[in-house]
């Protein structure tokens, strides 16, 4: 591939990982996964054409650590916000359950995993604690939660597309 071809190809990928970023702050897609494949593609390309380097694959390395660990930051977020308003541990865990099966359906797309995640807290801790309002304060500890765990995706997804960036220059 010759430079003009190589310059643009990088600028797709690149295009494609900013679409991941920005989607990032509405939750209709997986921004993490988009900008990992992007980069993904980008590694593929090298390794065909024996264009690799040790410090491309250490960084298409970190890139994918990120992902995964970006993909699961939410739940992390906001189930220890909701620990520390006083959720217990199993209203949490069945929250989490909950909003996992909440992304799947269709008319609640796409805030059905957090709608289900809230309820779910919700109820469990009514049941739990017979006290409504606190419920309502470990539900809303959780959507404090969710806010960070969005700042932290779209820190993670900046830090991905940087990664991305230094591969292309030493590369």
């Amino acid at each position: 591939m010759n430079s003009v071809a190589l310059a643009l190809f990088q600028s797709v990928i690149f295009t494609v990982m900013v679409l991941g970023l920005l989607s990032l702050l509405t939750n209709l897609v997986p921004g993490l996964v988009i900008i990992w494949a992007g980069a993904l593609v980008y590694g593929i390309y090298e390794v065909a054409t024996q264009t690799y380097t040790v410090g491309g694959i250490i960084l298409f390395v970190l890139i994918t650590g990120l992902m995964a660990f970006g993909s699961v930051v939410d739940n992390i977020l906001m189930g220890a916000t909701a620990k520390e308003a006083g959720a217990s541990w199993l209203a949490i865990g069945i929250s989490m359950l909950a909003g996992i099966l909440g992304s799947f359906i269709p008319f609640l797309f796409p805030f059905g995993g957090l709608i289900c995640a809230l309820a779910a807290l919700f109820l469990v801790e009514v049941i739990r604690l017979k006290n409504w309002q606190k419920a309502v304060h470990s539900a809303k500890s959780m959507m404090v939660g969710c806010g960070f765990s969005v700042l932290a995706r779209f820190g993670i997804g900046i830090l991905m597309i940087l990664f991305y960036l230094i591969w292309v220059v030493i590369g």
